[in-house]
């Protein structure tokens, strides 16, 4: 589930926005009325969404745009003059006044964006160290040498105690040399 922080200067239409996503499913973690509310609350949520007005007492939207971390999308809700200077700055706006369909169906097509890029990264390959690389070849060189295997076969079987023993491949690999070099 994707988070969702409402901000807005007025309490009253940050809860009544708050009220309306929670209604349609989302999850609203925060309601604030100021940015430094509002990047106290992103600071200890891994990603989501800011749904908000273009002002506040401590701020403007797009200080609060520069302030938020990458992994943070924007919601604008806000007039049509202010959508122009949104233009190319990847804030995605929706027009003052508010009409249920149109935020709803935007936070959903924001949130099924994050859910996809949280996707990517799970299946992006992860980089080794070459300390890691140096470890994991002299498990596999170890595991060669001993056991007459072959380098893949010392790989497949590295990889098959870690997922075994339920732990990553270089912790394995440690293991293998700390027991073999006994």
């Amino acid at each position: 589930m994707t988070n969702v922080i409402v901000l807005f200067p007025k309490i009253e239409d940050a809860n009544n926005i708050r009220n309306l996503l929670v209604r349609r499913g989302f999850q609203v973690p925060a309601v604030c009325t100021t940015g430094a509310q509002a990047l106290a609350a992103v600071d200890s949520l891994g990603d989501g969404i800011v749904v908000c007005g273009y002002k506040y007492p401590d701020m403007i939207y797009t200080e609060l745009h520069d302030c938020l971390p990458a992994h943070f999308e924007m919601l604008l809700v806000a007039s049509q003059q202010v959508w122009s200077e949104c233009v190319g700055n990847d804030i995605v706006c929706v027009a003052m006044p508010i009409k249920v369909h149109d935020l709803v169906n935007t936070l959903e097509m924001m949130a099924e964006n994050i859910v996809r890029r949280r996707r990517k990264l799970r299946e992006k390959p992860k980089v080794r160290s070459e300390e890691d690389k140096k470890i994991l070849w002299e498990a596999k060189r170890l595991l060669m040498e001993r056991n007459n295997m072959t380098e893949e076969e010392a790989h497949r079987y590295i990889q098959k105690c870690s997922m075994d023993s339920g732990t990553n491949l270089i912790e394995t690999a440690q293991m293998i040399l700390s027991m073999m070099n006994f």
